[in-house]
C-alpha cells in the first residue's frame, strides 16, 4: 500500500475536482436562480468546476492550506512512519497540483513580515497540524482538504453568551456571517459551523463538518441559515440573486455546563470545501 501516492493523489483530487454534493446543490440553485446575472455566474462556476475536473487543473489560483483530518479505527493498526509518508504525500501533490508557491521563508520574524520573500518549491507549504481522532471499526480514513486566503479572511472563533436558547446561538453568528458575505466576494458560499466547548474543538468539528458533511442532506437550522443568507440578495460574487448560499454545515459537538458556547464560523467560498477522502 504506498499511502504517500495515495494521498498526493488525494490532494490533486480535493484541488481540481468539485465534491458530488456540491456540483448538485450547483445544478438546483441554477433552476431556481431567476436573476438573468446571477444564473449566468452560476452556469460559469459550474463550467469552471467541470474544466478542472476534465484537464486535472486546479479550481482556483489560490490552490489553498493542505488540512489533514486522520480517524483511526479502534481495531485497526497504523504502519511506521505513517505520518511522515502522509506528509510526503502532500509535498508530492502540491508538486503535481501544482500548488500556488505560497510557503515563507526565514525565522519567526521574518515569516510575519514576510521580509525574506517565498520559496518558488509549491512543495515547502506545510500542512497545518493534523487532526487525529479514533473512531469505531478497524479502517484508517484520511481527509485531505485545502483552504483557501479569503474564506479565512472571513472566518470567525467567538464565545457566544447563549442564554439557553439555540436560536440566540445562531442568531448571533448569522449577524457575524451577513457582515462578511459581502466582503467574501467569491459567493456563493457555503457557512460552515462548529460548536464546542473551547476554541480548538470548535475549529475542530467545523473542520470535520467541512471534510464530511453533505449539503444532499440539510438539518432544519442549517436550512434556516442557507435560507436567511439568501434573503440577503448578495447573490453570486455580490451581483445580486438568491443564491448567496448554496447551503451549510453545522456540526455541534458535547457542550459545558456554562452560560457560553464557542462558535468557529468559515464561509467556504465559490470552490469549497475542496475535500477528497481515502480509506486504508
Amino acid at each position: 500500500m504506498d499511502i504517500a501516492a495515495r494521498v498526493r493523489d488525494a490532494l490533486v483530487r480535493a484541488g481540481t475536482t468539485t465534491p458530488p454534493d456540491v456540483m448538485r446543490a450547483y445544478k438546483r440553485a441554477l433552476e431556481r436562480e431567476e436573476d438573468e446575472k446571477a444564473a449566468w455566474i452560476l452556469e460559469l462556476l459550474i463550467k469552471n468546476a467541470r474544466i478542472a475536473e476534465e484537464s486535472g487543473r486546479p479550481l482556483c489560483d489560490d490552490t489553498g492550506i493542505p488540512h489533514v483530518i486522520v480517524e483511526v479505527g479502534e481495531d485497526a493498526f497504523l504502519p511506521g512512519c505513517f505520518f511522515n509518508l502522509i506528509r510526503r504525500g502532500i509535498a508530492e501533490g502540491l508538486l503535481k497540483l501544482p500548488g500556488r508557491p505560497m510557503a515563507v521563508r526565514g525565522d519567526e520574524i521574518e515569516r510575519i513580515e514576510q521580509s525574506r520573500g517565498l520559496y518558488s518549491d509549491p512543495s515547502k507549504l506545510p500542512p497545518a497540524p493534523f487532526l487525529v481522532d479514533s473512531v469505531p471499526g478497524d479502517e484508517v480514513r484520511i481527509h485531505v482538504l485545502l483552504l483557501g486566503g479569503g474564506p479565512e479572511i472571513r472566518a470567525r472563533t467567538r464565545r457566544v453568551f447563549h442564554r439557553h436558547s439555540y436560536r440566540k446561538v445562531f442568531e448571533e453568528v448569522l449577524t457575524w456571517m451577513k457582515t462578511e458575505v459581502p466582503l467574501l466576494g467569491c459567493t456563493p458560499c457555503i457557512p460552515v459551523i462548529g460548536i464546542g466547548r473551547t476554541h480548538f474543538e470548535a475549529t475542530s468539528l467545523m473542520l470535520r463538518a467541512m471534510a464530511t458533511g453533505s449539503l444532499d442532506e440539510q438539518s432544519e437550522i442549517e436550512d434556516y441559515i442557507t435560507e436567511s443568507l439568501n434573503s440577503t440578495g448578495t447573490g453570486p460574487l455580490g451581483l445580486g440573486g438568491s443564491t448567496t448560499a448554496l447551503g451549510s454545515l453545522v456540526n455541534v459537538g458535547p457542550q459545558r455546563a456554562s452560560g457560553v458556547r464557542i462558535v468557529s464560523m468559515r464561509l467556504a467560498c465559490c470552490v469549497e470545501p475542496r475535500r477528497a477522502t481515502i480509506k486504508l
